[in-house]
């Protein structure tokens, strides 16, 4: 019974930690570049098809391409395909994906060719996937075959596109050796935070944060004494999470958080965060998204807070 019990337990584990490996990475698709300027518009179509035949494969999420052109519309990088490794960090914050798909549409040979790159923005790996066809004028076999290619990528190079997950404990003693020696001041943390339009009761980025500083050493303080002294950091934002995409039993959400640090009557830091959690039910899905850009809000913050 004992024996059983324990392989029972080892299986357990295995399988859980299987689930949690196979948890589907968030994927925005941009248009291909063209090798010649009468293949312009085929880059566009490619993109298009192949955003389409990856929407129905299982455990794909896509970040939607109306979604990436508006928030990239006012940046340098929209989606023309010149998004590059070094690049790749700076666009998957700002549209929450944790993979890009861009790459390039050419003829030789009397062939056509799509060659897809398939970018980590977190570790700035590239992977790459062909196919070819008699004539460009028919794209959607080539755009399902590379669907497929691409998805098994993403599958069996999970490890290499990501970074790997910090603990919270080693981010507590990693930020603790980054602020040792130095004066840690008093904060108060308020940050309001509403999901699909509703209030929460209990906002995920703000507890995070509050959590996190407290480990590290900072004197976190409640607004009502903290409007009593004047030595208190202020740190107050707007949070908000919704819904992405389901598929099957998991759902992705996504995030967004606004902050500004005040200190002695001046704003001493601005910043945002974006960020996608995929989990079983939609409000944790949210939870997670908040939690996972207010760790990587933290990282910023805390130099900040103790170089002012």
């Amino acid at each position: 019974m004992k024996i059983s019990t324990r392989i029972l337990l080892s299986t357990l584990a295995l399988t859980s930690a299987a689930l949690v490996f196979a948890e589907p990475l968030p994927i925005a698709v941009f248009d291909f570049q063209a090798g010649e300027r009468s293949l312009e518009k085929k880059g566009a179509e490619i993109g298009i098809l192949l955003n389409a035949h990856l929407s129905t494969q299982p455990d794909v999420f896509l970040v939607e391409r109306q979604e990436v052109d508006k928030l990239l519309g006012e940046q340098e990088l929209g989606l023309a395909g010149n998004v590059t490794p070094d690049s790749a960090a700076k666009v998957g914050a700002l549209v929450g994906a944790k993979v890009l798909v861009t790459g390039r549409v050419f003829e030789s040979g009397g062939k056509g060719y799509v060659v897809a790159k398939v970018i980590g923005t977190e570790t700035g790996r590239v992977f790459g996937e062909l196919a070819t066809t008699s004539s460009l004028d028919k794209l959607d076999g080539p755009a399902a075959e590379l669907a497929e290619k691409i998805a098994a990528t993403v599958s069996k190079q999970a490890g290499a596109l990501t970074a790997r997950v910090e603990s919270h404990d080693a981010r507590v003693e990693r930020l603790k050796k980054a602020v040792s020696g130095k004066t840690l001041p008093p904060v108060v943390i308020m940050i309001t935070e509403q999901h699909l339009g509703r209030p929460v009761i209990d906002p995920a980025a703000q507890t995070e944060l509050m959590l996190l500083l407290r480990e590290i050493g900072f004197d976190v303080v409640t607004p009502e004494a903290a409007s009593s002294r004047a030595d208190v950091v202020a740190i107050t934002g707007e949070a908000f999470s919704e819904f992405g995409l389901r598929r099957g039993n998991l759902v992705s959400c996504r995030s967004r958080i606004e902050i500004s640090v005040k200190a002695s009557g001046k704003i001493i830091a601005v910043d945002r965060q974006r960020d996608v959690a995929v989990d079983i039910a939609e409000h944790s899905a949210g939870k997670r998204a908040l939690e996972n850009g207010a760790l990587k809000l933290a990282d910023r913050l805390v130099p900040q807070l103790v170089n002012r």
